[in-house]
């Protein structure tokens, strides 16, 4: 199988064949990608760094699965996070880019530069239109979601008026020059506006107060991904 083959089937594997979307995944240019194409070859390196399942060999060679082996079986459980008041449109496919959150300088860069630091996709059937997704870290929101698990978000404009009460949000808010990135319960506060209270799930877990004019960047939460793996 050639190069440009091999390309063709990434394109259509993470993309569904859209080559401008396969382009900003990896992080290159749509011009990049029709010069390979054209020229039968691909910058390897890139590749491997962002297609993270794709077996080398295949990627190399061409030969074997394209999928990298594995020896575990996965069981992947999606639970729809928001419960919209009304009928909310669901998409009957989606790529949603897993972020690499480690690799970003924070909540608002991530949303401001949504083209950098992805590391994979995901396609989840019959959701609402999500922005992007990250693994989150932390048991504050335990049992409901626990460390390790991917949450898939919408992009909120930092506007009180728009809050939805008590449902749940990835933000990020400044104290004292420190950001504080996470996933919280965002309810009516008893001091009243502009302060609103961030909860928990875990119990173990006080609930703060928070001026609300201090969150930087915010995102619905509108599903979470849990994989076990079963050796």
């Amino acid at each position: 199988m050639e190069k440009k083959d091999r390309l063709l089937k990434l394109i259509e594997h993470y993309s569904d064949g859209n080559k401008s979307e396969f382009a900003r995944m990896i992080g290159v240019s749509p011009q990049a990608v029709n010069t390979w194409i054209s020229r039968n070859t691909f910058d390897i390196d890139i590749i491997y760094a962002k297609c993270v399942s794709i077996s080398p060999e295949w990627l190399l060679t061409g030969k074997g699965p394209m999928l990298k082996p594995t020896t575990e079986e996965s069981q992947v459980k999606v639970k729809p996070i928001h419960q919209p008041r009304s009928i909310e449109k669901k998409e009957d496919t989606q790529v949603v880019y897993l972020y690499d959150f480690e690799a970003t300088a924070g909540l608002k860069a991530l949303f401001d530069n949504n083209k950098q630091n992805i590391i994979d996709t995901i396609k989840i059937p019959n959701l609402p239109k999500c922005d992007g997704a990250i693994r989150i870290v932390g048991d504050s929101m335990y049992p409901l979601l626990k460390s390790g698990d991917i949450i898939l978000y919408k992009q909120q404009s930092t506007d009180m008026n728009n809050l939805l009460y008590g449902e749940m949000y990835l933000l990020s808010y400044d104290i004292d020059g420190e950001d504080y990135i996470v996933v919280k319960y965002i309810r009516k506060s008893d001091k009243g506006e502009p302060f609103v209270t961030l909860g928990s799930e875990n119990p173990a877990y006080a609930a703060r107060d928070i001026d609300f004019r201090r969150i930087t960047a915010l995102a619905l939460v509108k599903a979470s991904v849990r994989i076990n793996c079963i050796i």
